[in-house]
Parts: structure tokens; C-alpha cells; sequence
């Protein structure tokens, strides 16, 4: 295979803003023992680490409640997932022109299964989720991802839709790309020094090789790349 494209799950493959919010909200309502709405959520919600959103609600003790309730509000809220459009025809694209595909993701491995489609799955090489590394921002998923593809940093681009996955990818050496459909939007993704920003997932295909090793930052990609 030659050269590797990375993805985050959330925001960039799959469309779950809603299952995200409704999680979050399920949780704070079990722990609070009053009903929490995603209304009454702040608006970073998103973009910010759920314990310190549950926090901020006044939850006490949001890691340990996460490991007991987070999984069940998921998989009840996860029927509300969907790819955003594009996304399968683009990842065959990609495996069809010999290029690999990994995930790097803050989801747990068994979740991944109630997320995304058997097909998306099949066409990922590797899967890095939270359990494998540290965290991004930090590189190390990414960097575990790209040993275990067997491919060199300059010659790998991830796509990511928040600050911390242009962090990461640019800590590990790899093109940071930039999603706007996603949770962060395009303009925090420019600032943080994605190489592009691509403004619809249809965009996502072979091309996106095309931008590894890209000096420039705050490009904003508006063509098919496939």
C-alpha cells in the first residue's frame, strides 16, 4: 500500500452530534436525579472532555459515573447515528487505489460496533481506540496507527473535525486535515493549523493523499479530491 489516510470517528465519518449530546445529557440525569435536557448543556459540549462537562453541570465524581452509566445511555442513543453522506463511497475509493485507511478514535473498542456499519468496518485497516493509547491531543494513537500500516508520517494525512485532532496530527508528523462538517468548525480548524479544511465529506477519497507532507497552513479545500 502506499501512503495512509486517518480518520476520527465522530463529527468526521459519522454524524452522532445528537447521540453525543443525548449521552451526555442521560448521564447528568442519572446522576443528578432530575431530568437534564440537551438545552441545558454548555455550548462546547462537544469540543470539551465529558467529565468536565458533567462537572459543570454539578455531577460529582463524572469519571467514576462515566465508567458505570456511559455506555448504556450510548447504545440506547446510538440509533441515531448515521454516516454523513459520502463517507462509504469515499472509503472504497480509497482501498480500491491501494491506499491504507486506519481510525483513530476516543471511543471504546466495543463501541464501535454499535456505530458504525459492518462496511465501514471492513474497510478500515486499523483501528486505534481509547483503550490502545493516550489520548489526542496527544500523537500516540495516530503514531500506533501509522506502525502498524507500516507507513511514514510524511506520507499520511488524518482528517479530524476538533483543535485536538490538529494537534495530534501535527505532534505525530502527519498532514492535520480539517473537517468542517464537524464538531469544531472551520475556522478553529484553521487556526489551529490544519493544512485544509475540507467543506463536505464528499470530498473524502484518493486525493486527500495529495495534501501529505503540505507546508501551508489554513487552505480550505471547496473541489472533489476524488
Amino acid at each position: 500500500m502506499t501512503g495512509a489516510v486517518l480518520f476520527d470517528m465522530d463529527g468526521v465519518l459519522l454524524d452522532s452530534r445528537n447521540t453525543m449530546l443525548t449521552t451526555l445529557a442521560g448521564v447528568a440525569t442519572a446522576a443528578l436525579g432530575r431530568r437534564v435536557p440537551v438545552t441545558d448543556l454548555p455550548p462546547d459540549a462537544l469540543t470539551t472532555p465529558r467529565v468536565e462537562v458533567l462537572a459543570s453541570l454539578g455531577v460529582a465524581d463524572p469519571d467514576e459515573l462515566c465508567e458505570l452509566w456511559w455506555d448504556a445511555a450510548l447504545a440506547t442513543a446510538a440509533a441515531g447515528t448515521a454516516l454523513f453522506p459520502g463517507v462509504l463511497e469515499g472509503l472504497t475509493e480509497i482501498k480500491d487505489a491501494g491506499i491504507a485507511t486506519g481510525l483513530v478514535t476516543l471511543q471504546a473498542r466495543a463501541r464501535l460496533p454499535w456505530l458504525l456499519p459492518p462496511a465501514v468496518l471492513a474497510l478500515l485497516d486499523v483501528t486505534v481506540c481509547r483503550e490502545d493509547a493516550d489520548p489526542k491531543p496527544a500523537p500516540d494513537g495516530l503514531l500506533l496507527a501509522l506502525g502498524k500500516l507500516g507507513a511514514a508520517p510524511l506520507k499520511a494525512v488524518f482528517l479530524g473535525d476538533t483543535v485536538g485532532d490538529i494537534a495530534a496530527a501535527r505532534a505525530a508528523g502527519v498532514a492535520p486535515l480539517g473537517a468542517a462538517w464537524g464538531y469544531a468548525g472551520p475556522a478553529a480548524l484553521r487556526e489551529a493549523g490544519a493544512v485544509a479544511v475540507l467543506g463536505d465529506a464528499a470530498l473524502i477519497g484518493p486525493g486527500l493523499l495529495d495534501f501529505s507532507s503540505c507546508p501551508t497552513a489554513g487552505l480550505t479545500a471547496t473541489t472533489r479530491t476524488r
